[in-house]
C-alpha cells in the first residue's frame, strides 16, 4: 500500500481540507496518536495540496487525539512562488487544536548536491537482532513496523546499562509500504523518545512537544537506519537528533525534537518525570 492507505489519511471536496480517523494502528502504547504520524499526515495534506515535495516541516505538538476521534486537518498556503510554497496545516479533533505544522515545499535544479555527515558503522539489519515490543501483543503503531538493533539494547538489557554517548541507532521498516515514503521518514524522526530510554539505561522516553523533519532526498530502500543522538537532558526536558539513512548509505534527512523526559515501571505503568528508579526491578521485562 502507498503512504496515504498506510495512514487512512483521507481527502474531501475541498484539496486544502483533509481528515484522518485516529486507529490503534497510528497510536502508542498510551492510547494517543502517535506523533510522527501527525506530522506525517500533515505533510503529506500538504504536498497534495501545493503539487511539491517537502523541504522540511515541523510540528508543534499542543494536545493528544485518541483512538476513534477523527482528527480534521486544514491546509493554508501563506506563500507560493517559482520554486518554493511555505504554508501551514492545523490539525484538530471538533475545535480542539492538536498540532501546527509549518513548512516549505519546492525543488530547484542543482548540480551542488553534496553529504558531510557519516553514519554510524553498524551492522547490516540482517545481521542485528530484533527489538521485540514492549508488551507483548500490543496493538500500537509499533507493531505495524519492524525493528532491528544496530546500537541499541533490548527491554530485558536496558535498565542500568546506558548506552554511552547518547548516541544509538535501529534499522527499521514498515512492510505494509510499498515504496519509500516521506510519511516514513517522519515516522520515524519521531525517536528521541527512544534515544532517550537508551542513553538513560532506564524505561524511559517521553512526549515530544515538536518535531522537525528536513528532507534531502527520498531514495529506494528496504530498510531506512534510524542513527540517534541524544545532545542532551536539563530541567526534565530531552533534546536530540535524528539521521535518517538508506540501506545503501544515502542520508534521506535528518529531524529534531524537544521532548517531556518520562519513566515507567516495568509493567508500562508511567512513574512521571522525578520516579524512584530504586522501585524498578533491574532484570524485570516488561509484561
Amino acid at each position: 500500500m502507498d503512504a496515504q492507505e498506510f495512514l487512512g489519511l483521507t481527502a474531501t471536496h475541498n484539496p486544502h481540507r483533509w481528515f484522518l480517523p485516529v486507529t490503534t494502528g497510528l497510536s502508542t502504547l498510551g492510547g494517543f496518536m502517535f506523533g510522527g504520524c501527525g506530522l506525517g499526515a500533515a505533510a503529506l495534506a500538504l504536498e497534495k495540496a501545493t503539487g511539491r515535495p517537502l523541504v522540511w516541516a515541523t510540528a508543534q505538538y499542543l494536545s493528544y487525539a485518541t483512538p476513534g476521534s477523527v482528527l480534521d486537518l486544514d491546509v493554508t498556503v501563506a506563500v507560493s512562488g517559482r520554486n518554493s510554497t511555505q504554508a501551514r496545516v492545523v490539525g484538530h479533533v471538533e475545535d480542539r487544536e492538536i498540532f501546527t505544522v509549518n513548512a516549505a515545499l519546492g525543488e530547484r535544479a542543482t548540480t551542488s548536491d553534496q553529504v558531510w555527515v557519516k553514519p554510524v558503522d553498524v551492522p547490516r539489519p540482517e545481521d542485528c537482532p530484533t527489538r521485540s515490543l514492549r508488551v507483548p501483543g500490543e496493538e500500537s503503531i509499533m507493531n505495524r513496523l519492524e525493528a532491528r538493533l544496530a546500537l541499541a539494547r533490548d527491554w530485558d538489557e536496558l535498565p542500568g546499562n546506558p548506552m554511552p554517548g547518547g548516541r544509538t541507532a535501529l534499522w527499521v521498516r514498515i512492510p505494509e509500504l510499498t515504496e519509500t515514503s516521506m510519511v516514513a521518514l517522519a515516522i520515524f524522526g519521531d525517536y528521541v523518545p527512544f534515544g532517550i530510554g537508551q542513553s538513560l539505561g532506564a524505561y524511559a522516553g517521553g512526549n515530544s512537544l515538536d518535531n522537525t523533519l528536513r528532507v534531502i532526498q527520498v531514495v529506494p530502500t528496504e530498510w531506512i537506519l534510524v542513527d540517534v543522538q541524544v545532545d542532551g537532558i536539563g530541567n526534565g526536558f530531552g533534546h536530540g537528533t535524528v539521521h535518517l539513512w538508506a540501506d545503501d548509505g544515502t542520508l534521506m534527512a535528518t529531524a529534531s525534537q524537544s521532548t517531556i523526559v518520562r519513566y515507567w515501571d516495568p509493567k508500562g505503568v508511567s512513574l512521571g518525570s522525578r520516579p524512584d528508579l530504586s522501585r524498578i526491578e533491574n532484570t524485570a521485562k516488561p509484561t
